[in-house]
């Protein structure tokens, strides 16, 4: 053989690797989901045990949100659950945020003590609500989504936090279904939802009312990644307690195991992931039992970008926080007591989602090259093309008909067969531009360039889009 049919043989083997442990995640999805909807169809009706629910404080750190945040907490302020506080942490919003709310809620400056358990920016000022006595403001200086949420930490009253992202939408019984594994299980020390795209449904006095499929390539392209990664990819590490992202777009923790691990990390992009990674290695070294658990039907709903700059943006970013989260915790990886999280499901990570774009962006320019000088063989071209890229569409096609066998979102005909377009287009271009955005996120990372909150073009008479 030579060099050039050896190192084919290994991105074959790479790319095979690669899909089929998406692949079987994808099959330990569907039982994981099956046994789930059972285990849900033979639970008390939800308003019979709504009153055992603990109490949870959900906080909403906002960043230059003026012309949407008393909307969205209108929508929260009316979810079904019997007890739970709002805090708004205002991070040194530039625009008119705090006037909007002082507006919006009547705000008046309380005298709350406030528990600095956890280092943050200085606080301004506390404020309530005087029409609702739930509802809570935390005026700060600027310091980031994770210096915000641990500002939020201080001040919260409850034995447990629901980080939500001030952009998006829960249904009215999301914050209830997503408690129910901390009523199952007492080791829960956190759990998140399912995060699904917005664009093309109906919004209607803040909650979704019809579903349907957006009008754009982009988001419906984003919506086939969307699944993949949230409810057959985290559905299926949840089970081996091996889950490495609860996303801070909708995620509950247990308040005395966050502040024991240091709060969410300041310096870092990817604090949803950086905090679970290191939560999984404080248990671990403390040999303590814990589960940390994804729950596949509570779903928040979030707007996806709909333009290259916002996406790509988004994606480096994205990137950029992976990196930082391993690299943080990299004594997790193959440590004595890291169990799956850090024997199957760290080396994943790292080997296929931190360094995989430098090996997919690498196979593709050196198949161009050699293509061009006329040194590749058609065999070893077709081997390459068909695992890295009709594998792909394999797994996306098996992630659209896993979502037609479970949940139905889109009940349409017309929709199924768009989001099965949409999974063969994402590998034709799609993927390989993502690729190419996360390259750049590792180089990023590798200039140790400091990540900031993301900003987005926000669509008039639309749910506010996520950043």
């Amino acid at each position: 053989m030579t060099w050039v049919e050896y190192l084919y043989f290994g991105l074959v083997c790479y790319f095979i690797l690669l899909f089929g442990t998406y692949a079987l995640l994808n099959m330990i999805s569907l039982f994981a989901v099956h046994r789930h909807m059972l285990e849900a169809a033979n639970r008390v009706v939800p308003k019979n045990y709504l009153p055992m629910l603990p109490a949870v404080s959900v906080l909403v750190p906002a960043y230059n949100e003026e012309n949407t945040i008393v909307d969205a907490l209108q929508s929260l302020l009316q979810l079904d659950y019997n007890e739970f506080e709002i805090i708004v942490i205002n991070d040194g919003s530039k625009d008119g945020t705090m006037q909007a709310l002082q507006q919006g809620f009547d705000l008046h400056p309380h005298p709350e003590n406030y528990r600095a358990a956890i280092p943050t920016k200085a606080v301004k000022g506390i404020y309530r609500s005087a029409r609702y006595s739930n509802l809570w403001v935390l005026d700060k200086a600027n310091g980031g989504k994770a210096d915000a949420l641990n500002a939020g930490i201080n001040m919260s009253r409850f034995a447990l936090f629901c980080g939500i992202d001030a952009d998006s939408v829960l249904q009215r019984d999301s914050l209830q279904r997503v408690m129910i594994p901390f009523l199952e299980d007492r080791d829960t020390i956190a759990a998140g939802g399912t995060v699904r795209i917005l664009n093309g449904s109906e919004i209607r006095d803040g909650f979704l009312r019809d579903t349907q499929l957006p009008k754009a390539w982009l988001p419906r392209l984003q919506i086939v990644e969307y699944l993949r990664a949230f409810l057959f990819g985290r559905m299926g590490w949840s089970p081996m307690n091996a889950l490495l992202i609860v996303s801070g777009a909708f995620g509950v923790f247990r308040k005395r195991t966050v502040i024991e691990a240091g709060g969410y990390q300041a310096n870092t992009i990817g604090e949803d992931m950086e905090l679970i990674t290191r939560m999984h290695l404080l248990m671990r070294r403390k040999n303590q039992r814990y589960r940390i658990t994804f729950v596949p039907d509570p779903v928040c709903w979030t707007e996806a970008p709909e333009d290259f700059k916002t996406l790509g943006n988004q994606r480096i970013r994205w990137q950029q926080g992976l990196l930082e989260s391993l690299w943080h915790n990299r004594r997790l990886c193959f440590n004595r007591r890291g169990g799956l999280v850090g024997w199957v499901a760290y080396p994943f990570m790292l080997l296929f989602e931190a360094i995989g774009p430098i090996i997919e962006i690498a196979g593709y320019a050196l198949t161009l090259y050699l293509l061009l000088t006329g040194q590749l063989a058609q065999p070893a071209l077709l081997a390459f093309l068909g695992a890295a890229i009709v594998l792909g569409m394999l797994v996306s096609i098996m992630a659209i008909l896993l979502e037609e066998m479970t949940f139905r979102v889109y009940k349409k005909p017309s929709s199924i067969i768009i989001l099965l377009v949409s999974a063969l287009a994402e590998n034709l271009g799609y993927r390989q531009l993502n690729s190419w955005w996360r390259l750049r996120g590792i180089w990023r990372w590798l200039r140790r360039k400091k990540g900031k909150w993301g900003e987005m073009q926000r669509r008039t008479g639309t749910t506010p889009p996520k950043s």
